[in-house]
């Protein structure tokens, strides 16, 4: 039986920094281009949410039969994620959920265990996301390379887009990088022994095992995407491997996104289908812990999913972070004193009973008139019928900016907070804030969409909702 992606989708933030801000910052190169940033209510499980959406878009959500979620930032350590962006993005009760966790190639370990679920009959659709937002130490080699981004693969036996021919695995002890439970930032050996020893070798003994178990060259090939250390490397590893970097190596996305951990690789093979014809075939590996490295032939259902706002759009629609100190506030890296801001709470009950609108978005759709509703009501405000509702996703739904004010004074990492008032295309009205804006740019009737964001913190509970941004490209 052929297995294989059916679809794929990405995410990149909206903010962009560009290295040149470093520079001056520190006062010493930090090179060229730029990377992406997470807004400050952002995090891997939101990163996961938008890529899944994109995924999924224009398909029917009630046949995916599980979600892996990939990241070594998850939003919790004991409680898990993958359920959470399940019911963000309204799959079904009845699926296997799972978080692949502490490596930059649980991505591919994800993809592979749904790759497995999927021969083995256990699931016909399953979904797998891979989201890092990983917060570098100020002033260090990670500070110009970590960017932030997710990618998702919707895996299946039917309507393939891409079939996977073959793959390998190989695991390993090797100790490059990490982060222990008490390290705030991520930590790293001496450079050159950890890429000659462990980044270098185990993708060049992958790809043996894959040419040798698969009988294939590199002219076998008209693309390769591997995962990437750096650029220099980057192109290093292609050439060593017999590639010619000029028409066969995939873009790192380095110069342009950053180094997104977990996502990086997926976000690379992303670009790349993006640009695949049918008849292509593909050499996708990934390192991290061992390597995993895959054969991939594109087929002809490619071209039916071209409507992706996949990576290249993503890239297009940006906006340029103002300052290195926004960057500080983003990421929250300094301890900031006190200030004056009501107390902030959660509570899980009531998080728990409301969980429909909360976070899936659900609104409520009346049978008597058809009016549309949010949040959830008894009793509708147009004919008063009571009781009388069919709940319908409204995240998916574009909108338009009715009004909006914006308050200079409310306690925000991004200050003004932005009060919008959305009118829902098909009926409905939402209160929100609008985030990822540019506070000239904002005007009534302009095209909004929805985004699942972050909205604060308490007791050691992160409160999700969903806001509304200016409707990306």
């Amino acid at each position: 039986m052929a297995v294989g992606i059916t679809s794929y989708g990405a995410y990149i933030p909206m903010y962009r920094m560009n290295m040149q801000t470093l520079a001056r910052t520190w006062g010493s190169p930090a090179g060229k281009g730029e990377k992406a940033v997470a807004n400050w209510d952002e995090d891997s499980l939101t990163m996961a949410t938008e890529s899944s959406v994109d995924c999924l878009n224009g398909l029917d959500r009630s046949t995916i039969d599980g979600l892996y979620f990939a990241t070594t930032t998850p939003a919790y350590r004991e409680k898990q994620n993958a359920s959470i962006i399940a019911k963000v993005i309204d799959l079904r009760r009845d699926i296997t959920t799972a978080d692949f966790a502490n490596s930059v190639r649980g991505g591919t370990n994800a993809l592979k265990a749904a790759i497995d679920a999927v021969k083995a009959g256990s699931a016909k659709r399953f979904l797998v996301a891979a989201a890092d937002c990983r917060v570098p130490a100020p002033d260090s080699q990670f500070e110009r390379l970590f960017g932030d981004g997710s990618a998702a693969f919707l895996i299946g036996d039917s309507d393939l887009a891409v079939e996977i021919e073959g793959s390998a695995s190989i695991s390993s002890e090797f100790m490059d990088i990490w982060k222990r439970e008490e390290d705030r930032y991520v930590q790293a050996w001496e450079e050159r022994f950890i890429v000659t020893k462990g980044y270098l070798a185990h993708l060049e003994e992958i790809i043996s095992i894959i040419f040798k178990k698969y009988k294939v060259t590199p002219k076998d090939f008209s693309k390769v995407v591997f995962y990437a250390f750096d650029q220099r490397r980057h192109l290093e590893i292609a050439k060593k491997l017999g590639f010619d970097p000029a028409t066969q190596l995939q873009d790192s996305l380095l110069s342009t996104v950053g180094h997104t951990g977990s996502a990086q690789a997926m976000m690379m093979l992303v670009a790349a289908l993006e640009e695949a014809k049918p008849g292509d075939k593909i050499l996708f590996a990934n390192y991290g812990d061992g390597a995993d490295a895959f054969i991939l032939k594109v087929c002809d259902q490619i071209e039916k999913i071209r409507d992706r706002r996949g990576i290249k759009k993503n890239l297009a629609s940006r906006m340029e972070l103002s300052s290195y100190g926004k960057y500080l506030h983003f990421r929250n890296i300094l301890d900031w004193g006190r200030q004056r801001e009501p107390e902030r709470f959660g509570a899980l009950t009531m998080s728990w009973r409301d969980r429909s609108w909360l976070l899936s978005c659900h609104g409520h759709k009346c049978r008597q008139c058809g009016t549309i509703q949010f949040p959830m009501q008894r009793v509708c405000t147009w004919c008063q019928a009571k009781d009388d509702f069919d709940e319908v996703r409204l995240s998916d739904k574009k909108g338009t900016l009715f009004t909006y004010s914006m308050d200079n004074l409310a306690t925000s990492v991004d200050k003004p907070t932005v009060i919008a008032i959305v009118n829902i295309v098909g009926g409905g009205r939402f209160s929100t804030v609008l985030t990822d804006r540019d506070t000239e740019k904002i005007s009534p009737d302009m095209p909004v969409e929805f985004t699942f964001r972050r909205v604060h913190e308490a007791q050691g509970i992160h409160n999700y909702f969903w806001k509304c941004r200016p409707a990306r490209a």
